[in-house]
């Protein structure tokens, strides 16, 4: 167990839903490149101030390139969140390690140690979200990893240039979903001619969208997205399949093909 071993099972904030930075064991707590001291000191030097290279370096220690993230990637969120108040590059990283979260990393007791503060995290980007920000399409993929929403965090695109390949549940033929600029239409795509037999989408209405799909664009009708709002209606909508003209549910044989494994 990763976490120091003088708590008792029911103590230790992985039972509590706690992680407090206070109680981690940091010599346990390897990070991306196997070392245990460095992060703690770093987190030490952005707390002081904002310090550009250790915040490059934290960001290279705690994210591995291949999104893969380690102990000490989760025993650092709790400090994270809480310098994402007043900073950007926290929030970032924060956000990256939690969209992560759904990855083999073999530290499901540090993360379920995180749930406290990736519920105040979830707050803090929701804040942040509603005051329109540069960044609000990266920090609208983080709270969608903060809900839980692994995989439309790890594949939605912002619209402007979307391709979603899927499988009619009909057929099984290979059918690309475009919503972008280049049009909002179902084809078979052919590497010499193109995308072939376009078909239109059928949108849903915002009053038939449910679950996921409707929180994602309740929030981006809120916050004055209208492109997110209309691209989200489009990847919640049908789709008709141009090998034998069957009808189906873009976002449910998109998700059922590509969820990630827990």
């Amino acid at each position: 167990m990763p976490l120091d071993s003088t708590a008792d099972a029911e103590s230790s904030p992985a039972a509590s839903g706690r992680l407090d930075a206070q109680v981690v064991n940091w010599a346990r707590m390897y990070d991306c490149h196997g070392d245990i001291d460095r992060v703690p000191e770093l987190l030490a030097r952005v707390e002081r101030e904002d310090d550009a290279e250790a915040w490059d370096e934290l960001g290279y220690r705690l994210v591995l390139e291949c999104d893969l993230v380690f102990p000490a990637s989760f025993a650092a969120l709790p400090r994270l969140v809480r310098l994402a108040l007043r900073s950007a590059r926290a929030r970032g990283l924060a956000g990256t390690i939690v969209r992560c979260a759904a990855g083999g990393h073999g530290c499901d007791d540090l993360l379920a140690g995180c749930a406290d503060a990736i519920a105040e995290f979830r707050e803090l980007l929701d804040r942040h979200l509603r005051s329109r920000p540069d960044d609000y399409f990266a920090t609208f993929l983080y709270l969608l990893a903060a809900e839980e929403q692994y995989h439309w965090s790890a594949v939605l695109g912002d619209f402007s240039d979307d391709f979603y390949q899927v499988t009619c549940p009909h057929c099984a033929a290979e059918v690309t979903i475009a919503i972008g600029d280049y049009g909002r239409y179902s084809a078979i795509r052919d590497w010499h001619l193109g995308d072939v037999d376009r078909r239109g989408l059928r949108p849903a209405s915002p009053e038939g969208l449910s679950g996921v799909g409707r929180w994602m664009h309740e929030t981006a009708v809120r916050d004055g997205e209208a492109v997110l709002a209309d691209g989200i209606t489009h990847l919640f909508g049908h789709a008709g399949c141009p090998r034998c003209g069957s009808v189906f549910n873009i976002a449910d044989e998109y998700a059922s093909s590509n969820r990630p494994v827990m």
